[in-house]
């Protein structure tokens, strides 16, 4: 992310105008915190850097051990607001508990923008949120039996539940010759996920016949041939 300006020195001009001019008493230099404020017996501690590092978190949560309130103040970065990288750093600002400070400049003139105001940080309230995603992924870890992954692979195609299922569809297939969704839950498969598995034939590795009846396409075939060679 680019910065506007690089100095960390112009920062505290307009972050200690700001917050005087919210009642704050402001010095510089405070046992090593770079803005040291205090409103009545409240003390306000703020970190000014060129740009968000984990260094940078480290330090403001440490100060958080001696101050009420603690936030880090950065140029304005180039960065798309909306963006899901942003959303992510302000969510990871939010779970510190600290608070955020962007500063711009534009014709020499200075301007404080307080992003992220430091608060308790509802942890019932983030998992609450996150239950579907949670429920998605239980389910598909309980759909896999195989294990094709490597942790932290890219570029690779993956083995999801749904393309398990559909490997061990394709592979009745081939010892069974030729059979339809309703045969196949006669013998343990799910109907309704196996019949959409192959009506929408997302891999192409089956291919239509007659009344519902499916068999494996060359495709389906080459697959379950280069299968049964990485697996020996």
């Amino acid at each position: 992310m680019k910065k506007d300006f690089l100095l960390e020195e112009e920062l505290y001009k307009p972050v200690r105008e700001y917050l005087s001019s919210i009642g704050y008493d402001v010095k510089a230099e405070v046992g090593n915190c770079d803005v040291f404020a205090m409103k009545d017996s409240k003390v306000a501690v703020v970190e000014l850097k060129k740009g968000l590092t984990i260094e940078l978190l480290v330090q403001a949560t440490n100060r958080q051990k001696f101050a009420d309130l603690v936030y880090v103040a950065i140029p304005k970065p180039k960065i798309n607001f909306f963006s899901k990288k942003w959303k992510d750093i302000c969510n990871l600002i939010k779970r510190l508990q600290l608070g955020l400070i962007l500063v711009s400049k534009k014709d020499n003139e200075y301007s404080v923008k307080i992003a992220i105001e430091p608060a308790p940080f509802d942890i019932k309230k983030s998992i609450n949120s996150g239950k579907k995603k949670r429920n998605s992924l239980v389910k598909e870890f309980k759909g896999r039996s195989l294990e094709d992954n490597v942790g932290g692979s890219r570029g690779k195609k993956l083995m999801t539940a749904y393309r398990e299922q559909t490997i061990k569809i394709a592979e009745y297939m081939m010892e069974n010759g030729p059979t339809s969704a309703a045969n196949l839950s006669k013998v343990g498969f799910e109907h309704k996920k196996t019949y959409s598995i192959l009506y929408k034939n997302y891999y192409g590795w089956f291919k239509k016949l007659d009344k519902g009846k499916y068999e494996l396409s060359e495709a389906g075939v080459e697959e379950l041939k280069k299968r049964s060679l990485l697996t020996g």
